[in-house]
C-alpha cells in the first residue's frame, strides 16, 4: 500500500544545494546570537529575528500562490513540528552561550544521525547494517566529546550543558521527519511560516513571565541567565547584527523546510555537517576557541560516519536515478 510519503517529491540536487544554503545561514545565526548573548536575554533575541524573518516568509507564501497556502488539515503535526523546533533552538542557544562554538556544534551534529536512525520507523525509509554501522560510529563521536571519563570538577561547563546540544540534535531530528510527513501537502513557505509562529508565540510567553529578568537576579549559570534575564533595547551596531538575525532565520526556515520535503532525509542530512567547519572558523577567528582533542577527534568520527551515510546513499540510488522514487510503502 502506498503511502503519502511514496508520492513526494524526489529532487536531491536541488535539496542539497537548499540545504548547504540553509546551513551556512544557520551557522551565521549561531555566531550572531553568541556574539550577542552577554547583553540581551535568549527569548528577546528569537522573538526579534521571528519577527523580522516572519516579514520575509510571507512575501515568499505569496510567490509561491497565496495565502490559502497557511491552510492545512494536519494543525497538530505542524504544531508539534514548531514546537520540536522551538526546543531544539533554544535548548542549542541556551549552550552556546557557554561552550565554544565548535564543541556545541559538534555536539549538535548528532541530528543527522537521529535523523537516519528515526526515518526507519516514522518514515519507513530503508537504512541497511552498513549505514547503521555508520551511525554507531559516528555516535562513538559524540560520546568521545562527552568525555564521561572526566569528573564534575574537571570540567569546564556543567555537565548538563554538554548535554543540551545533543537533546537539541534529537528535537531538530524530529522537527525534520515531521517536514518530510508534511511535504506532499504543505509549501516550503507555509512550513516555515507555522515555525516563525511558533518561535514568536514561545518567545512572547517567555517575555510575559520573565521579560523584566526578575528570575535571573543573583543567578549564576549563564545558560539560565541568558534565557531569564531583562530585555534591552538594541543600541548602534546591534541594531544591524538583529537584522541580521532575522534575514538568517528567514532563509534558514525556507531552505531546511524545502531540502526535506522535496529530497529523501538520509540524502540530505549528512550535508549538514558542512557547518561544522564553519563553525570552528567563526570560533577562531572571533574569539580565539580551538577545539580541544577529543573535539576533534569527534567531528573526524561524526563527519566520517556522515559521508559514508551519504556515499552509500548514493551508491544505492544510483541504478534507480531515472525513476519517480517509489521505495516509500
Amino acid at each position: 500500500m502506498t503511502t503519502p510519503e511514496s508520492t513526494a517529491p524526489d529532487r536531491p540536487a536541488v535539496g542539497i544545494a537548499l540545504i548547504l544554503l540553509g546551513v551556512t545561514a544557520i551557522s551565521v545565526n549561531d555566531m550572531l546570537i553568541k556574539q550577542l548573548s552577554g547583553g540581551y536575554p535568549l527569548h528577546q533575541l528569537v522573538f526579534t529575528r521571528s519577527a523580522i524573518a516572519l516579514v520575509f516568509t510571507l512575501v515568499l507564501v505569496r510567490l509561491e500562490g497565496g495565502w490559502h497556502l497557511l491552510k492545512t488539515d494536519r494543525p497538530l503535526l505542524h504544531l508539534f513540528r514548531g514546537l520540536c523546533i522551538v526546543v531544539a533552538n533554544m535548548s542549542f542557544f541556551a549552550a552556546i552561550a557557554v561552550l565554544p562554538l565548535a564543541e556545541a556544534t559538534a555536539l549538535f551534529f548528532a541530528a543527522p544521525l537521529f535523523i537516519t536512525v528515526l526515518s526507519v520507523p516514522i518514515l519507513g525509509e530503508k537504512v541497511g547494517p552498513l549505514r547503521i554501522g555508520a551511525v554507531v560510529v559516528g555516535f562513538l563521536g559524540v560520546v568521545i566529546m562527552q568525555r564521561p571519563w572526566a569528573g564534575e570538577a574537571t570540567l569546564d561547563v556543567p555537565r548538563a550543558v554538554l548535554l543540551l546540544p545533543v537533546f537539541a540534535a534529537l528535537m531538530y531530528a524530529m522537527m525534520q521527519l515531521m517536514t518530510r510527513k508534511l511535504g506532499v501537502g504543505a509549501r516550503a513557505s507555509a512550513m516555515a511560516v507555522y515555525i516563525q509562529g511558533s518561535f514568536l508565540l514561545v518567545s512572547a510567553l517567555f517575555w510575559l513571565v520573565a521579560g523584566d529578568g526578575r528570575f535571573a537576579a543573583g543567578m549564576e549559570n549563564e545558560s539560565l541567565r541568558f534565557l531569564l534575564r531583562a530585555w534591552i533595547w538594541p543600541e548602534g551596531t546591534d541594531r544591524w547584527l538583529f537584522l541580521g538575525l532575522g534575514l538568517c532565520s528567514a532563509v534558514i526556515g525556507y531552505c531546511l523546510s524545502a531540502a526535506y520535503r522535496i529530497a529523501s532525509a538520509a540524502t540530505v542530512a549528512p550535508f549538514e555537517y558542512v557547518g561544522l567547519p564553519l563553525a570552528v572558523l567563526w570560533g577562531w577567528a572571533i574569539w580565539g576557541d580551538l577545539p580541544a582533542p577529543e573535539v576533534w577527534a569527534g567531528i573526524a568520527l561524526i563527519v566520517g560516519a556522515g559521508l559514508f551515510v551519504f556515499l552509500r546513499e548514493r551508491q544505492k540510488a544510483r541504478p534507480v536515478a531515472s525513476r519517480r522514487p517509489a521505495r516509500r510503502h
